[in-house]
């Protein structure tokens, strides 16, 4: 799932998951990040969730993907939007 909160010319994203599916640590890796994994990890909220917020710029579209433990990439269906094999974010 995710929220956004946007500002002027920035957008925050909120990457939101369940607290233990998968099991194990999650990040998210994408564009904004070089695609480098445990750069934006997930990290347990008060809801019970797994979060990580990103600042992106405004009016922007952006690629990512979920790493979980044991290499397991999956995608956020929320996104509505695929950029190949990866979920596409409009910001």
């Amino acid at each position: 799932m995710l929220e956004r909160r946007s500002s002027k010319d920035r957008t925050e994203v909120t990457f939101v998951l369940p607290a233990d599916a998968p099991p194990g640590p999650v990040s998210v890796v994408g564009d904004f990040n070089d695609w480098r994994p445990g750069v934006h990890t997930l990290r347990p909220r008060k809801d019970g969730k797994r979060a990580v917020t990103v600042e992106l710029p405004s009016r922007s579209s952006h690629s990512f993907r979920y790493l979980a433990a044991g290499d397991h990439w999956f995608n956020d269906e929320s996104a509505g939007h695929q950029d190949g094999p990866n979920s596409l974010l409009h910001t």
